[in-house]
């Protein structure tokens, strides 16, 4: 009967109904987990600030700067797809750990590189360089021939088994 001061904001607004930018990343984060690669990239999409203001109708019902990830994004008229908390630094940085971790697949663990893409299907790869404790690892993902699957290099060394990870240092 009394939610408490989530009653104060309209319907579809921050906890009220909003898109919350936090979970929202790991519905992406989820979907690369379990390689549904062009989901993923579409969800992210969906998040990417840049993508509400890519004409001036859209940046007027966005309303805040599409250089920075908002935290909410409203869901009921009058303010539907407005944003909301922008320069919230916890979405950001789940955002920008749902794309080079989730869908570009690199993470690093227990002194090992590990990458493991779950990329959009219209890719045909990607390049990344990574410095961890004083050494650089270049990274090189490009479309298997077969288009079944992607081949992967570090530092122009081919790796083979991905799940094992590559040393570092």
């Amino acid at each position: 009967r009394d939610p408490g001061y989530i009653k104060a904001y309209p319907p579809g607004v921050r906890e009220n109904g909003g898109q919350y930018t936090h979970a929202s990343t790991w519905v992406v984060m989820a979907l690369a987990e379990l390689k549904r690669g062009d989901d993923a990239f579409r969800c992210f999409q969906i998040l990417n600030p840049i993508t509400h203001a890519l004409d001036k109708v859209s940046a007027e019902q966005y309303r805040v700067e599409p250089y920075v990830v908002a935290a909410d994004v409203y869901g009921h008229d009058p303010y539907t797809s407005r944003g909301g908390w922008t320069w919230y630094t916890g979405s950001a940085g789940w955002l920008y750990r749902a794309a080079v971790e989730g869908i570009l697949g690199i993470r690093l663990k227990a002194g090992r590189l590990y990458v493991q893409p779950s990329l959009p299907s219209e890719w045909d790869g990607f390049a990344a360089e990574v410095e961890q404790g004083g050494g650089k690892y270049r990274i090189s993902v490009s479309k298997a021939s077969n288009a079944s699957g992607y081949t992967l290099s570090i530092n122009g060394s081919e790796v083979t088994d991905p799940e094992e990870g590559y040393p570092l240092g």
